[in-house]
């Protein structure tokens, strides 16, 4: 491991960014094609709408604002075009995202142009055109890997991301601790009937409660909703793929946790204090999860996947792992990192975790994924409940 540094965008109160998106941040779903069509006229932006934004009430409305706020202040943000219905709420988000990020921030809303959506078009694409070229003027800088923030999630996958391509991740995991840097895994069922695997890696005993109460209360909650989680995972592809049982994927699936000890437990979104390895309690649907991990402020994910899985971050360069080989010799535009040679014994995990490392660095230092490359991308918030 010979990288220390990458070339990215220092922020002042944040982890230096891998992009400098101006981000678009629609928070209210009354505006949602508003925002897009304020995206469509603006080169050099991302664009995040949810369709929610009212009637939430509780800890699912906790939960999306702070999803909100942490997209908003991710660090591959340079700066964030708040686009809200009514002044106040985009107001609450805005100064929310200022706590946490110093980018700059600009809000418009249906409120400030008498609810004319064509005059919020209008204003905000001449604020964002202006915001886009100020962003244009910053360039790349030496910065310490110890920034960096990876979110690792698996999806799509066979007995091939159980053998070589976790696995793989977790020792590329495993170097970023090494070096200061941090990382998180989330998908909590798929923890189910491997706790014992993460327990003892727990820095304390409090830790490993959680990692045990976070898996009883979603199975808890999925029994008591009637689910059968067998047959719903591992699911049918995972099947086909050579999964039998949902310990055995979950054998597999927490391997890309690596071997470093686990700092704590973080709620959806939540962003992690000391540097370190960290697990989220969230969905497994792939979206929702690597959202959550956006929202914690990750600005790269590890996305590992069996036959194939074209989902990707809108705003964290999602790099794609496959170690299958049929897969990685149909998908050479889609996988951005080939593990295969792991699997069929022709490379060490080492040697491969050495080079998936370099190509992590690459990759932050402003090299396009595949993903990104052909404009893939979105943010996907979840929902814990239900609307009034």
């Amino acid at each position: 491991m010979a990288e220390k540094v990458f070339l990215g965008f220092p922020r002042q109160s944040d982890r230096a960014g891998v992009r400098n998106h101006l981000l678009v941040l629609c928070i209210n779903g009354l505006v949602a094609a508003t925002a897009i069509q304020i995206g469509s006229s603006l080169s050099h932006c991302k664009v995040v709408a949810t369709p929610y934004g009212r009637g939430q009430y509780g800890p699912d409305k906790e939960c999306h604002f702070r999803q909100l706020v942490g997209v908003g202040a991710s660090p591959n943000n340079g700066a964030v075009l708040v686009i809200g219905a009514d002044r106040k709420s985009a107001d609450d988000v805005a100064a929310a995202i200022a706590v946490v990020s110093h980018s700059p921030i600009e809000v418009l809303t249906l409120d400030d142009t008498h609810q004319d959506a064509l005059e919020l078009t209008a204003r905000a694409i001449r604020k964002g055109a202006t915001m886009i070229r100020e962003l244009s003027r910053a360039r790349r800088e030496p910065v310490s890997v110890s920034q960096l923030y990876l979110g690792l999630e698996c999806g799509q996958s066979d007995a091939s991301s159980g053998l070589a391509a976790n696995p793989l991740a977790g020792a590329v995991a495993d170097r970023l601790v090494d070096a200061g840097a941090t990382a998180v895994v989330g998908e909590t069922l798929e923890w189910l009937g491997a706790e014992h695997a993460l327990l003892h890696r727990c820095v304390s005993v409090e830790v490993g409660r959680k990692v045990v109460q976070v898996v009883a209360a979603r199975e808890g909650a999925v029994t008591a909703a009637g689910v059968d989680l067998i047959g719903n995972n591992p699911g049918q592809e995972n099947i086909a793929g050579g999964l039998s049982t949902i310990e055995e994927k979950s054998l597999g699936a927490v391997a890309k946790t690596g071997t470093r000890p686990i700092v704590d437990m973080l709620d959806f979104g939540q962003r992690p204090g000391p540097a370190g390895l960290y697990l989220m309690d969230g969905p497994s649907f792939s979206p929702e999860s690597m959202t959550g991990f956006v929202a914690s402020g990750t600005q790269l994910i590890l996305f590992t996947t069996g036959p194939g899985n074209s989902y990707c971050s809108l705003l964290a360069p999602t790099i794609k792992i496959g170690a299958n080989p049929a897969s990685c010799a149909y998908l050479t535009e889609q996988l951005d990192f080939n593990g295969s040679n792991v699997l069929q014994g022709l490379q060490s995990l080492d040697e491969a975790a050495d080079a998936l490392f370099a190509a992590v660095i690459d990759f932050a230092s402003g090299t396009l994924t595949l993903g990104e490359a052909t404009g893939q991308g979105s943010e996907c918030f979840t929902r814990i409940g239900a609307s009034l």
